[in-house]
């Protein structure tokens, strides 16, 4: 009779279960389309508008004529190069600073963590707009810190306004949240238990930090890291109001190429490089993320 039950149960369950898989992949089908409209299908439509497309005597065919002249154009590899390496400065010193402060959150106790911990997420409720308005008035010419430098007789600072350092300052400000949850987030899978032992056979500071704790959040700072990257390669508001016009990086350098010159197959040139250098970035998120999934 147990046998006869269990025979006849299971083919009920079965096929619940199939029963359940299009009402999943009708879930799953809208946001999927929406991405395909709008971000997948646009990339598929620039590409192919820079390498096909009619040659000098108006033949459409294979033409790569716009890479050509973007990576012999000593502007635009200026302009490639200064976004590299702002990209670069900004993740240096975002690891820099939010893995202290992601450390001292997670190994603390009291109101002054979680007095830190509330200031290190405020940039997220700050607008670009006016972070860069906020930095122009503190850091820029006659700005609050020249005011009060002056006051006591001290000569003014070279502000970093209008130089590749706006931008750094601004960008770092601004991603402060974001990296620090990560960080924090991935703090949580190191044990007590697992530092206190290490503690009680003699490790240092140090030793507890490379050999216990690095190891098991590697994967957050690979997270943490991309995300900063992918947003600081393609960000335009900061370096547009903050940085120098010229060399630029390269979010204001397609808007200026698309609006002021008038050239939108440069523009989508620029776009499609831009988008290869951030896909090379992606990869390490999307490593990170299938490697912990294996484990």
């Amino acid at each position: 009779m147990t046998e006869l039950s269990e025979g006849a149960a299971r083919p009920l369950i079965e096929t619940t279960g199939d029963s359940r898989r299009p009402t999943g992949l009708l879930l799953v089908a809208i946001p999927v389309l929406l991405m395909a409209w709008l971000i997948i299908w646009p990339i598929f439509s620039a590409i192919g508008r820079t390498i096909w497309r009619p040659d000098a005597e108006g033949v459409p065919g294979f033409n790569l004529s716009s890479y050509v002249f973007f990576f012999s154009d000593q502007y635009s590899i200026n302009n490639l190069l200064v976004t590299l390496w702002t990209t670069g400065m900004c993740a240096l010193l975002l690891l820099a600073i939010c893995l202290p402060i992601a450390l001292y959150l997670r190994f603390s106790a009291g109101r002054l963590p979680a007095y830190v911990q509330a200031m290190a997420i405020f940039p997220m409720f700050v607008p670009s707009i006016i972070l860069a308005y906020a930095f122009i008035r503190v850091l820029g010419p006659n700005g609050m810190v020249d005011i009060l430098l002056n006051s006591v007789g001290l000569p003014k600072i070279r502000t970093p306004y209008l130089t590749p350092w706006g931008p750094v300052i601004g960008l770092v400000w601004d991603n402060i949240p974001l990296t620090v949850l990560i960080l924090l987030a991935g703090l949580g899978n190191v044990a007590n238990a697992a530092i206190e032992a290490a503690r009680d056979v003699g490790a240092s500071r140090l030793q507890v930090f490379w050999h216990i704790i690095l190891p098991r959040i590697s994967n957050s700072v690979l997270v943490a890291i991309s995300f900063a990257v992918l947003g600081i390669f393609s960000a335009f508001t900061l370096p547009y109001l903050l940085g120098p016009a010229s060399p630029e990086m390269m979010g204001p350098f397609m808007n200026r190429t698309f609006r002021e010159v008038n050239d939108p197959l440069n523009a989508i040139t620029q776009a499609v490089i831009t988008f290869g250098f951030c896909i090379a970035f992606g990869l390490f998120y999307v490593r990170s993320v299938a490697r912990s999934q294996g484990k």
